[in-house]
């Protein structure tokens, strides 16, 4: 049986998370249902792309993921499903899928054309949910929807370099649950760009000349540990999604503070990277 994911911006507080689960269970009630979150941002759509973006590949082939993000249909904002790295994605076309779908080409786009047959005012319960179980019974997207071949793209997905190749300049697009600062600026991106010059990365008047390949690389372990001082310190890793990602080292940001609230970094601030020539 397959499992049906969800992610959304509605947090724990109220019914609408709940109600989705049970309008699921009535359809397929052995089907398997993983909240990845629902503490998305309101309406944030670079959040929800950087999460679902990192969190589906874990999952086996063959998953639905029910995003439901600034999801209300208009005539800007229409509902779309996907096909894309075996697996399959419910939610409007206002850009989440596009951090995707610039890496991957989706095997097949359509837009969802059953609204009519569906009375409504809450499309994630009603008409997500109906395409999901549809998916999740073997049922072909073009029954659901009409083909299309382009979405809408997110905006900042990709850093802007410069003529000379000598700076990227990227964007924060996701702050996460330490107050890590992620941004825009991938792995292999910063790579060929670099082409093993050295740098400086710069956030605000916090500068660093080194990318760590995970955060306790920061420490030096040859100090007895009562001399060392290395929490609330800044550093800078590629994290496990391959993003370039400022951190303070064991931050909280309730506590002691962190990357987004002492260095004054939020969603989507400038970062550069200034490569020094040879």
């Amino acid at each position: 049986m397959a499992i049906i994911t969800l992610t959304t911006d509605f947090g724990e507080k109220d019914h609408f998370a709940g109600a989705i689960k049970g309008a699921i269970y009535t359809e397929i009630p052995e089907i398997r249902i993983v909240d990845i979150s629902h503490s998305v941002s309101p309406f944030n759509i670079s959040e929800a792309a950087y999460i679902i973006q990192n969190a589906y590949k874990s999952f086996p082939k063959g998953t639905i993921h029910v995003i439901g993000i600034d999801s209300e249909l208009n005539p800007e904002n229409k509902h779309i499903a996907a096909k894309l790295d075996d697996h399959y994605f419910i939610c409007a076309n206002n850009g989440i899928m596009s951090m995707i779908c610039s890496e991957i080409v989706p095997e097949k786009i359509v837009e969802i054309n059953i609204h009519d047959k569906i009375q409504t005012s809450f499309p994630l319960l009603d008409v997500f949910v109906k395409v999901a179980c549809h998916i999740a019974r073997g049922g072909t997207l073009e029954v659901i929807g009409k083909t299309i071949s382009e979405i809408k793209p997110i905006k900042n997905i990709v850093p802007y370099v410069n003529e000379e190749k000598s700076q990227i300049i990227g964007s924060v697009i996701y702050v996460d649950n330490y107050g890590n600062v992620v941004t825009n600026i991938k792995r292999p991106f910063f790579e060929t760009i670099q082409k093993g010059r050295e740098f400086e990365i710069s956030a605000r008047n916090y500068k660093f000349k080194t990318i760590y390949k995970k955060y306790s690389d920061f420490v030096n372990f040859e100090i007895p540990e009562d001399k060392r001082h290395d929490e609330g310190r800044g550093l800078v890793v590629f994290n496990s999604g391959n993003f370039l990602e400022i951190a303070v080292y064991k931050s909280n940001s309730k506590v002691g503070g962190s990357a987004s609230t002492l260095m004054g970094l939020k969603l989507m601030d400038t970062v550069s990277v200034n490569f020094i020539k040879d």
